[in-house]
């Protein structure tokens, strides 16, 4: 392309000047006509869609597209005037890192628009367990690699040397740093497997129970309902037992309510005592139904539990103990005794007074 492009140049004349002017006047035409083509055709075949994200792109490569012509016609134009080695090298090199430049920061553009876009889905698994973070993460990185790469290829600069340069430093590094780099894999760990997200309540291994509040790549916190904020290392959490009562297909949570009835009390009147207490309590769930089970035949009562599903576990303190109120008196107004343990002492025989 170079050498067509020259020879297209030698029909303006023998000045060299002349003819780079001609190069860069072109390619700035071509840039325009290309800046039309995608403004014009493409961004109104965008604008027909039903989705914003088309047109953003369109609005992104706006600028690059152009610049990218400009760029290339001043490379060929710079070529074209056969300047000495050291001027042709330091104009060509600062030519390719403004390209470099240009199409990195669009790039990190459009992953902060496919960012914004995929949040828009709430109920996306990506934006539940916060991957959709890390994965924006990792691109911008990746993205800011490959510019340092491309840059260093535009200076002639060798990358092998670096390369291996940044092995060795990532080397010490995990070795100096293993308890974080612990954490970070197991936080992508915790983040991919999904064992809970963002609002679940979850009962650690050390009996702690909150809310999760934030999901890091380092650690996770959970706020407790006393309002104190737990902050876990994701390297601890990740080998821990974690029970979590807003996991399975729904975040209702069921209680147990045990209650114990005096021998001697009509069991069927009992039972329909305890499903009325729960049928009159809002805050239970008509589905499933609440049921009440005959447990066992205790020392001094006959126990039974009432089982009964609330909407979200942070009410199960509340609700428990709205419940044990109820129930006292429903069987106080139902006659319905309540029993509390006995013991019959029998005496034998008396010491003799004497």
């Amino acid at each position: 392309m170079i050498e067509q492009v020259q020879q297209l140049a030698e029909l303006i004349g023998p000045n060299a000047y002349l003819q780079a002017l001609a190069i860069a006047v072109a390619f700035i035409l071509f840039g325009k006509v290309a800046d039309w083509i995608l403004s014009r055709t493409i961004g109104n075949i965008a604008k027909r869609s039903k989705t914003t994200v088309d047109d953003r792109l369109v609005g992104l490569l706006h600028r690059p597209i152009f610049l990218s012509f400009v760029l290339l016609g001043l490379s060929l134009a710079t070529q074209r005037l056969q300047m000495p080695d050291a001027p042709e090298f330091i104009t060509l090199g600062v030519l390719k890192t403004i390209a470099v430049v240009v199409w990195y920061n669009m790039l990190r553009q459009l992953t902060d628009v496919l960012v914004q876009t995929a949040r828009r889905n709430r109920n996306s698994k990506l934006v539940q367990t916060g991957m959709l973070t890390l994965i924006q993460n990792v691109f911008k990185v990746v993205l800011f690699a490959l510019a340092i790469y491309f840059v260093f290829l535009a200076w002639d600069i060798n990358v092998t040397a670096w390369v291996a340069s940044a092995g060795i430093v990532g080397l010490a590094l995990s070795f100096a740093a293993k308890d974080t780099l612990s954490n970070l894999f197991a936080g992508v760990s915790i983040i991919m497997d999904a064992p809970y997200k963002t609002g679940d309540f979850i009962i650690l291994e050390a009996g702690e129970r909150g809310v999760v509040t934030h999901i890091g790549l380092r650690s996770t916190r959970i706020l407790t309902r006393d309002d104190v904020e737990i902050t876990i290392p994701n390297g601890v959490i990740g080998n821990s037992k974690i029970i979590n009562e807003a996991g399975g297909p729904s975040q209702k949570h069921r209680i147990r309510i045990a209650v114990g009835a005096a021998y001697g009390s009509d069991i069927d009147h009992v039972v329909a005592t305890l499903e009325q207490v729960a049928a009159d309590n809002p805050g239970i769930c008509s589905d499933p139904a609440p049921r009440v089970r005959f447990r066992q035949f205790g020392d001094s009562s006959i126990d039974f539990e009432l089982l009964c599903w609330i909407a979200k576990p942070v009410d199960r303190g509340r609700l428990r103990h709205e419940l044990g109120c109820s129930v006292y008196k429903a069987f106080a107004a139902n006659n319905i005794e309540i029993p509390f343990p006995q013991r019959d002492l029998h005496v034998r025989t008396m010491p003799d007074t004497a």
